[in-house]
């Protein structure tokens, strides 16, 4: 994975984030991705419309740096 040396601010992570499930959103129009998308959105006063989001993305944020997020592709055989 290549990585920016610049790195970005918390604001800058979470609307690239937010603008990925955009992107899904607008190839799936899943409604589980329009929710979050609703939960995620920002207010005028910078808050997000669901007030536990930004607290959970901080959380997110420092089990990334601290190694704690697994990417890794597991496929599972499929139960009988």
């Amino acid at each position: 994975m290549t990585m920016h040396s610049d790195g970005l601010t918390l604001q800058e992570a979470y609307l690239s984030m937010f603008e990925f499930i955009v992107e899904l959103y607008q190839r799936t129009k899943s409604d589980d991705l329009g929710a979050i998308l609703g939960d995620l959105s920002l207010l005028e006063d910078g808050t997000t419309a669901d007030p536990a989001a930004w607290g959970d993305w901080l959380r997110c944020v420092e089990k990334a740096r601290r190694g704690g997020v697994d990417a890794s592709l597991v496929i599972t055989p499929p139960h009988p």
